[in-house]
């Protein structure tokens, strides 16, 4: 399909316009904060989901807040002399952000406001009807369709790690968010796309929110940028597991999971020392193999790796779920039925009997052994996670700097908001287990044995590891020796899942 269907975009070139429209916006209060207020909780939530009947009957008004919302967000034309004192009108319609219809005046893209995570009034450009992205069944069924934010693009903002760098790809831009993030903390940013329309409204997305421009280069994968290596690489690409490429923005159209494959171990090789890649990926299960062996073989050489698989759906959840994210479930349902037909047909020849979906998180490091941690967490978890991610590499930094000695002679700190929980019959004596539970970040628990619990309970950064263990040996009549020599696994583990701090 073309993007003939689709509506004329706003000039990219005209970032003058781009700043006047920016300030009209920001002068009525068109902000998420001022959206918040206007709409109410609910209604606000609603429009999030793509659900817009709450903000229509929230907006029946005539203020200027209420007029934008109409026309940015609900599709609305809207009366010009209404909006002559709200908007720069003659430069919108030169710069193609408004068009006329019908003797009103409509807007020819989405444009919806975006709390930055330092307070900042950004703004996400979409095309119309497709602000919210993911697989929320919004039924354009344009091949160069570009979607809005939804929960996969703020997941991978939440996740990534936000130190300055000098330079920051964003693989796959899309509507430009991953790039709006990174142009706070990179002096310099890529965003790359297969599809030039995403590259357009990128170039938006930055200019209306009154960031940097960043160089846009169009083409696949890691083609566009040659041998360029990057502090920061994000992407949230074209995951979906599918038969056939029908929507850019979300089929990869390479069999089952090469792309995402191909994604990560191409990464390696862009990643300055210590630099880091984030990624959201999909991967097959495959009767007869572990998935965590999959994912490990996809990990490249001299890269740390922590990859989390947060849901598994088997092929009949997940073929479903991604007909409805193209609307084929309103259509035909003779077509629906040989669509839903071809992707068991795909996943039975490849032997794919479910489809995991993460994270996936690389780390350049010059260490000789590399550290791999894939796991399944699929509980909740507390956003924003970049610097729980960040925090998780330096303790592994840590471990691999000191072997049981050294550990033992290192002093530890119990992590913020770590509660102990005992189990037990009410009225024993002792309990039958002691949990470890974390109140930030991935929110773990972790069951310990009583010196485990004894030992981290002490941990205030004062005493060395090795002294509380000869303490808790006293108190328990245990031999000191033998206890220092079991423990350190025990240390290793509560400090890889982030329950106790190198002090």
């Amino acid at each position: 399909m073309s993007n003939a269907s689709l509506s004329p975009l706003p000039s990219a070139d005209r970032t003058d316009v781009a700043a006047r429209l920016r300030d009209a916006l920001l002068g009525a209060s068109f902000t998420a904060d001022g959206l918040l207020e206007l709409l109410g909780a609910p209604a606000y939530a609603a429009l999030s989901r793509g659900e817009t009947v709450p903000a229509l009957r929230a907006t029946r008004g005539d203020t200027p807040l209420e007029l934008l919302v109409r026309l940015f967000l609900l599709r609305g034309a809207v009366p010009r002399a209404r909006l002559a004192g709200v908007l720069p009108v003659d430069d919108c319609l030169e710069g193609g952000w408004l068009v006329p219809r019908d003797g009103r005046l409509a807007a020819t893209a989405d444009v919806r406001p975006y709390g930055g995570p330092g307070g900042e009034d950004w703004y996400i450009v979409s095309d119309l009807g497709c602000a919210v992205g993911g697989a929320g069944g919004v039924g354009i069924r344009e091949k160069g369709v570009v979607l809005g934010v939804g929960g996969a693009s703020t997941t991978l903002a939440g996740l990534t790690v936000r130190t300055p760098v000098a330079s920051a790809l964003d693989l796959g831009a899309g509507s430009g968010i991953q790039a709006l993030h990174a142009s706070a903390h990179a002096r310099r940013v890529t965003a790359t796309d297969v599809n030039p329309r995403a590259l357009h409204i990128t170039a938006l997305t930055l200019a209306l929110s009154g960031a940097r421009p960043a160089e846009l280069r169009e083409g696949s994968l890691f083609e566009p940028v040659g041998e360029e290596t990057y502090g920061l690489i994000v992407s949230n690409p074209p995951f979906v597991i599918s038969p056939g490429a029908r929507l850019t923005y979300r089929d990869g159209g390479m069999a089952g999971d090469e792309l995402c494959r191909s994604l990560v171990r191409e990464a390696g090789r862009h990643l300055d020392e210590g630099g880091f890649a984030h990624f959201l990926a999909n991967w097959e299960h495959v009767e007869g193999e572990e998935w965590t062996d999959r994912l490990r073989s996809w990990v490249p050489a001299g890269c740390d790796a922590w990859i989390v698989q947060r849901e598994v759906q088997d092929v009949t959840q997940y073929a479903e779920l991604w007909l409805r994210d193209a609307g084929d479930h309103r259509g035909d349902e003779s077509a629906y039925r040989e669509r839903y037909d071809a992707w068991l047909d795909e996943f039975e020849a490849r032997g794919v009997r479910a489809v995991g979906f993460g994270w996936i998180t690389l780390r350049r490091t010059p260490a000789a052994v590399p550290s791999v941690l894939v796991e399944e967490w699929p509980h909740p978890v507390e956003q924003p996670l970049g610097e729980t991610v960040r925090a998780h590499f330096d303790r592994l930094d840590h471990l691999r700097a000191h072997d049981d000695a050294a550990l033992l002679e290192s002093s530890f700190t119990l992590a913020a908001e770590v509660v102990q929980e005992q189990v037990g019959l009410p009225g024993a004596e002792d309990p039958e287990h002691v949990v470890l539970r974390q109140n930030r970040g991935m929110r773990r628990a972790a069951r310990v044995d009583t010196v485990t619990a004894g030992f981290a309970g002490v941990c205030d950064g004062t005493m060395s590891a090795g002294r509380i263990l000869d303490a808790i040996a006293q108190l328990l009549g245990e031999d000191p020796v033998a206890l220092r020599d079991r423990t350190p696994a025990r240390i290793r583990l509560l400090v890889e899942q982030g329950f106790l701090e190198p002090a």
